[in-house]
C-alpha cells in the first residue's frame, strides 16, 4: 500500500478547511438568494398574473449576487437595464421581424442606448441580455409588451426586500470578521518587529515585512465589508441600531490602512538598523511595541462598539517611547523608525475618532514631554 506523504494531508486538510469556511461564510447569500428567486416568482406568478415570469428570479439572483454593499444601485441599473433591452427589443423586432441579423442590430442599439443614458457596465450588460433574451425566447406578436419590465422590476424589488428585511446580515458581525484579519496582521507584525529588534533578528524582521506585504487584500476586503455593513445598515430597519458602532469602523478604516503602510517602513527600516549594526535602544523597541498592542486594542474595541480609549493611550504612550528613544540617541535608521511610530501613532489615534488637530497635538506633546523630536523628513521614504 503506497504511503500518502504528510505534506500532502496536511495541504488537502487545510484545503478542506478553507473551503468550509468559505461555504459557512456564504451560507446566509445562499439562503437569501433562494427565497429571493423563489418569492420573485411566487410574486410574478401568483400575485401578478404573469404565465412565465423569467425575468422576475433572474432579477432576484442579479440582485443579490453582485458585489455586496452595491445591491442597492445594481437593482437599479438592472432594473432599467432591462427596461431599454426591451423597449429597444420590442419597437424594431416589431417593426423588422426577427433574424441573425435583427439580433445583432438590437444589441447594438441597446448598448448605445445605455451608453448614452450613462452608468455602469451593470446596465449596459442588463440592456444587451435583455435585448438577446426576449429577442430569442419570447419575440413580439401583438406589440410592445411590459409584462418582462415589471418581472424585472418585481425581482429586483424582492431581492433587496430579503436582504433589507428577512435576512439582513449583522453589520457589526461582518465588519468584525473582516476587521480580525486586517489588523491582526499589522498588531502582530509591529509586536514581532518589536522582539526582532530586540534579538536583531533580521530574518524575523523580513518575515513580517512580507506578512504585512501580502495583507493588502486583507485590507481591502475590511472596506469591502465596511461597504457592504453600510447598505444593510441603511436598508435594514432591524439593523439600524449598529449604525453608531459601524460609523466607528467606517472612520477608522482609512486611517488603519494609513497605519499599515506606515508599519511597512517602519519594518524596511528595521531590518537595516539590524544589517547595519545600528543601535536598537530599548525605548525605540518598546515604543514599535506599543504600536502592535494599540492596534491590538483598536480591534478589540471596535468589535465590542466601545470608544478606543485603550487604543489612543497605547499609541501615545509609543510616541513619547520613541521620544525617549531619539533622545537618548539613535543612528540614522533609528531616527526613521521614531518618525514612522510618530506617524502611525497619529493615524491611531484619528482611528479612534479623534480630528486631525487635536490627534497631532496629542502625539506631538507626547513626544515633546520626552525631550526631543525626529525630523519629519526622515519619515519620507518609498514603501517598496
Amino acid at each position: 500500500m503506497v504511503a500518502v506523504p504528510e505534506t500532502l494531508v496536511r495541504r488537502t486538510r487545510a484545503r478542506l478547511r478553507d473551503r468550509l469556511h468559505r461555504v459557512r461564510m456564504n451560507l446566509l447569500l445562499a439562503l437569501q438568494t433562494g427565497v429571493a428567486a423563489g418569492l420573485a416568482w411566487l410574486v410574478a406568478h401568483d400575485v401578478v398574473g404573469h404565465r412565465a415570469p423569467f425575468f422576475a428570479p433572474i432579477a432576484a439572483v442579479i440582485t443579490l449576487a453582485v458585489s455586496v454593499g452595491q445591491r442597492l444601485r445594481r437593482a437599479f441599473e438592472l432594473v432599467f437595464g432591462v427596461a431599454i433591452g426591451i423597449a429597444v427589443r420590442d419597437v424594431l423586432i416589431y417593426l423588422i421581424g426577427t433574424g441573425p441579423a435583427q439580433i445583432g442590430l438590437v444589441v447594438a442599439l441597446a448598448i448605445v442606448t445605455a451608453i448614452f443614458v450613462g452608468s455602469g457596465s451593470a446596465l449596459i450588460t442588463q440592456a444587451a441580455s435583455s435585448a438577446v433574451l426576449v429577442a430569442t425566447l419570447t419575440p413580439p406578436s401583438n406589440g410592445i409588451s411590459y409584462g418582462r419590465f415589471v418581472d424585472a422590476m418585481i425581482g429586483g424589488l424582492v431581492g433587496l426586500g430579503v436582504m433589507a428585511l428577512l435576512l439582513p446580515l449583522n453589520p457589526l458581525t461582518v465588519v468584525g470578521r473582516a476587521a480580525r484579519p486586517a489588523l491582526g496582521v499589522l498588531a502582530h507584525g509591529l509586536i514581532e518587529t518589536a522582539d526582532a529588534l530586540a534579538a536583531r533578528d533580521g530574518e524575523r524582521a523580513e518575515a513580517v515585512l512580507a506578512r504585512l506585504r501580502a495583507s493588502e487584500g486583507d485590507v481591502r476586503r475590511l472596506q469591502e465589508a465596511i461597504d457592504a455593513a453600510s447598505e444593510t445598515a441603511s436598508l435594514a430597519p432591524v439593523r439600524w441600531r449598529t449604525r453608531g458602532a459601524l460609523n466607528q469602523y467606517v472612520d477608522g478604516a482609512e486611517h488603519a490602512a494609513r497605519a499599515l503602510r506606515n508599519g511597512r517602513v517602519l519594518v524596511r527600516r528595521a531590518i537595516a538598523l539590524i544589517d547595519d549594526g545600528e543601535v536598537a535602544p530599548p525605548h525605540l523597541v518598546d515604543a514599535v511595541r506599543s504600536l502592535g498592542e494599540s492596534v491590538e486594542w483598536l480591534e478589540k474595541e471596535l468589535a465590542e462598539a466601545q470608544e478606543p480609549v485603550a487604543c489612543r493611550e497605547r499609541a501615545l504612550r509609543a510616541a513619547n517611547e520613541a521620544g525617549l528613544a531619539y533622545a537618548a540617541g539613535v543612528g540614522f535608521s533609528g531616527s526613521v523608525i521614531v518618525a514612522q511610530v510618530r506617524s502611525t501613532a497619529i493615524d491611531l489615534v484619528r482611528a479612534s475618532g479623534l480630528e486631525p488637530d487635536e490627534a497631532r497635538r496629542l502625539v506631538r506633546r507626547a513626544v515633546g514631554r520626552s525631550g526631543g523630536e525626529p525630523q519629519r523628513s526622515a519619515a519620507v521614504e518609498g514603501d517598496e
